[in-house]
């Protein structure tokens, strides 16, 4: 909403009170919504004027009991010595209401691939504490990639950074290797039964492009209140 100093936010509400509505923007934060992620989006939503002002739905969760990196894809094949596959059976055993609802009765595990790491970035990646990133290195260690996220491990008990259309920064919060985009996927809150097509690139960008589903589920029911409101 501070974009170009609040200047795209304004001509946004301005253009829908023109056509005859409300428009309510809000920032909303994923996590208060049971997306195991740190995302916060901003949404517009415009209502004609005779419906009043949009209100947006209340948290469903608080710090206290976000759900964490662990609770969202500890279920899964770890890919200790294997790279996975776009096609595996699911194999495991969920452990968290998180993860019985993305299996959702799903007894497939689509797009679980590893990325072949040299020893030198694993060993990188192994000296960043849980919950750390590249301010916690040794001197000298990591250096070509000490910038913002970089070198940046999972906590177990938080919910992950923001999922981007990228891959190589962010890293699992016990394994010695980036996320597979079923993890990225399981972080966004995408089921287990959605399946991603073409270059593992292509599945990355996909997945970071998305609002997450659980998210926009909460705030699509709220919409249908002002529709039945209607009926």
């Amino acid at each position: 909403m501070r974009l170009y100093d609040g200047k795209a936010s304004k001509e946004i509400i301005k253009l829908c009170d023109d056509l005859g509505y409300t428009c309510n923007p809000k920032i909303l934060f994923a996590p208060d919504y049971g997306v195991p992620q740190i995302r916060k989006r901003v949404f517009f939503v415009a209502l004609r004027k005779d419906l009043g002002r949009f209100e947006f739905p209340e948290p469903l969760l608080s710090s206290d009991n976000y759900i964490g990196c662990e609770a969202a894809i500890g279920d899964l094949p770890t890919l200790e010595g294997d790279l996975g596959g776009i096609e595996l059976p699911y194999s495991g055993s969920t452990f968290s209401d998180y993860q019985k609802t993305m299996k959702n009765g799903c007894d497939v595990l689509f797009n679980h691939v590893g990325t072949r790491h040299t020893d030198h970035v694993i060993n990188v990646i192994s000296q960043v504490p849980e919950g750390g990133n590249h301010k916690d290195l040794p001197p000298g260690v990591g250096d070509s990639r000490k910038f913002n996220e970089a070198w940046t491990r999972y906590h177990s008990k938080k919910p992950s950074k923001t999922i981007d259309t990228g891959h190589r920064n962010h890293f699992h919060y016990k394994w010695d290797r980036v996320p597979t985009v079923r993890e990225n996927a399981r972080l966004q809150s995408f089921p287990d039964s959605f399946v991603f097509l073409g270059t593992k690139t292509q599945q990355n960008r996909q997945v970071g492009n998305a609002v997450p589903p659980l998210l926009g589920k909460v705030l699509g029911n709220k919409i249908k209140q002002y529709f039945k409101n209607e009926s």
